[in-house]
């Protein structure tokens, strides 16, 4: 899951889904850093810490993350400790394989859909009852499901079988709880 760090929201993630992982939405993220250090020393900081996600592979990027924490630290400690505390959120894209990295390490998709949502409702106004804010905002989401699947597809399905999470096993029993779900066009 891929959110900004909103606690509610973050332990509602980990009560519906447990044992899924969390990204922190880097763009949230660098804003949120961005805060900690004066307006003439942004563009700097967030060059940098962009340089993280420019990164080829894993080591890379934590190679990367230690050299951009240690530039950072010498003049605005603040911001480092800030950037230090959040290593595992924004780095957790790292866990899975390089060519999902782009689609996992910002929700800038699921904004977009938002906004989208929000620009279509905003035109009507006035919904005359539920239903008719649930068909527009369905429609609004059956569009894009089209989009994704048919034109642009968002994350491929060899991609998607790459990432597939390995089911868990107890300690009782070697054989796992559920079988794994085959991923289908």
């Amino acid at each position: 899951m891929i959110s900004d760090a909103h606690r509610g929201l973050v332990s509602a993630i980990g009560a519906a889904l447990p044992g899924a992982g969390w990204q922190r939405c880097r763009t949230h993220y660098l804003r949120n850093l961005l805060a900690k250090v004066p307006k003439t020393a942004q563009p700097w900081v967030a060059t940098l810490v962009r340089t993280i996600f420019d990164q080829p592979g894993t080591e890379e990027v934590k190679a990367q993350y230690s050299r951009v924490l240690d530039m950072i630290s010498e003049k605005f400690p603040d911001a480092a400790e800030h950037l230090d505390d959040a290593r595992e959120e924004i780095l957790a894209f790292t866990a899975f394989p390089t060519e999902l990295w782009k689609q996992i390490r910002s929700n800038n998709p699921q904004e977009r859909l938002n906004k989208e949502i929000r620009r279509r409702t905003d035109v009507v106004g006035i919904f005359p009852n539920r239903a008719a804010i649930i068909r527009l905002v369905g429609a609004v989401l059956a569009e894009q499901t089209d989009e994704w699947t048919e034109g642009r597809r968002y994350m491929g399905l060899e991609i998607l079988r790459k990432a597939r999470l390995t089911p868990i096993t107890t300690s009782q029993d070697t054989e796992p709880t559920t079988p794994p779900v085959e991923i289908a066009a």
